[in-house]
């Protein structure tokens, strides 16, 4: 019972933030991408598929003013509708302008909207490849062997293995540990190429080493 207070308020405070990211998007902007930083997208896969829901619930809203004939009944329902076409399309705004980051140190944040940030230092990061996988439909998945998937779409496009493990927080609150990571980029080459030029630039020259 303990946990309940604590799902109900991050869920509230996911929601907030979703709402809130109406606004940046509107005007194009994106939520702490440092200059210098490379964004990643990630929302390529789910589009359509947001949009989709979007117009299925408008024509659903339409249809069913036009079948209630009682008022009340009517004015809840229609409140009800415009708020879920309002949260989904907030949704998907939080995604837009909650971009993955690669720093320009070779740091890597990786997020989904709202709901998922984890962020990985760049001494952490031991490799990176483009590797397109398909989990199953769930948004974040831990396996057994420490890997955990970010998907979008059920599918992720980039894989960093990491030199040690490194905590993270799971939409509802409970922690997890992993040691490798899969998610998706719209454009995985670009996120690896940055990530991996990043990784050559902050290496020791050894030809600079003392005789």
């Amino acid at each position: 019972m303990s946990r309940v207070p604590l799902v109900a308020r991050r869920l509230l405070m996911h929601e907030a933030r979703a709402l809130h990211s109406l606004g940046p998007w509107v005007l194009r902007r994106r939520h702490q991408v440092p200059e210098g930083a490379l964004a990643v997208p990630y929302t390529g896969p789910q589009t359509a598929m947001m949009y989709g829901m979007i117009f299925v619930s408008v024509i659903e809203t339409v249809g069913l003013a036009l079948i209630i004939p009682w008022p009340v009944v009517h004015a809840i329902t229609l409140v009800i509708d415009v708020y879920g076409v309002v949260l989904v399309l907030a949704l998907h705004a939080a995604c837009v302008v909650r971009p993955h980051v690669v720093g320009s140190d070779g740091s890597l944040r990786i997020r989904y909207g709202a709901l998922f940030d984890l962020r990985i230092p760049a001494a952490t990061i031991a490799a990176a490849r483009v590797d397109r996988r398909y989990p199953d439909a769930r948004l974040v998945r831990l396996g057994p062997d420490g890997v955990l998937d970010l998907a979008v779409g059920s599918q992720t496009t980039v894989t960093v293995e990491l030199t040690e493990p490194v905590t993270f927080v799971r939409p509802l609150g409970r922690q997890g540990v992993a040691h490798t990571l899969r998610f998706h980029a719209d454009d995985p080459r670009e996120a690896v190429a940055a990530l991996t030029r990043a990784r050559r630039e902050a290496a020791p020259d050894p030809s600079a080493a003392p005789q």
